[in-house]
């Protein structure tokens, strides 16, 4: 435990000087606090607490890879993304639904990062001209195309599903995400 504590406090003390203290390292704080009085359940709650914290802004940040809807149509963020992925395993996610003016056309992009379910896709996606999908290119970025359905695998670890529309609107939803930063992102 006093490795965990020792961690988060040298992350703490690496922040900017200049920022006030702020939630989350009043809480790794507390954290080491806690254990220096002999309090671990306390220290390892406050570390529990600091870590949801922090995954809630990377979260956040994930959700900015969502591309914005193309003119004249609506882009939706589903805020319950995240929540549902912690019934799943872990991991970030992101969502959003993407409607067409007179709503003749709609499709929705989910992104899922470092989750069960994308090792469980992602071979799927990695094999796809095997399983009978074709495959497309975006650059170097590989996408599988499937009945309505466009996925791609960003380092092995991020997972773009795209339901919704024809082919041509699949691979025009693909190329408006930025998969040289996505696949930065976290690293």
């Amino acid at each position: 435990m006093n490795k965990i504590i020792a961690v988060a406090l040298a992350a703490s003390l690496f922040a900017p000087a200049t920022v006030s203290a702020d939630e989350i390292s009043d809480t790794l704080q507390a954290a080491l606090d806690a254990y220096n009085d002999g309090d671990v359940a306390y220290a390892i709650e406050e570390l529990d607490f600091a870590r949801q914290k922090m995954m809630a802004i990377q979260a956040d940040a994930f959700q900015q890879f969502l591309p914005e809807a193309p003119e004249g149509w609506e882009r939706v963020i589903d805020n319950d993304m995240q929540a549902g992925l912690a019934m799943m395993g872990g991991g970030m996610g992101a969502s959003a639904s993407y409607n067409a003016p007179d709503n003749s056309q709609y499709y929705s992009i989910t992104m899922m990062a470092d989750n069960a379910m994308v090792a469980t896709m992602g071979g799927m996606v990695a094999n796809a001209a095997a399983m009978g999908m074709k495959v497309e290119r975006i650059g170097r970025q590989r996408i599988a195309l499937n009945e309505g359905q466009a996925m791609a695998l960003v380092n092995n670890r991020i997972l773009i599903t795209i339901d919704g529309g024809d082919e041509a609107l699949l691979m025009d939803a693909m190329e408006r995400i930025d998969f040289e930063a996505l696949s930065d992102f976290g690293n």
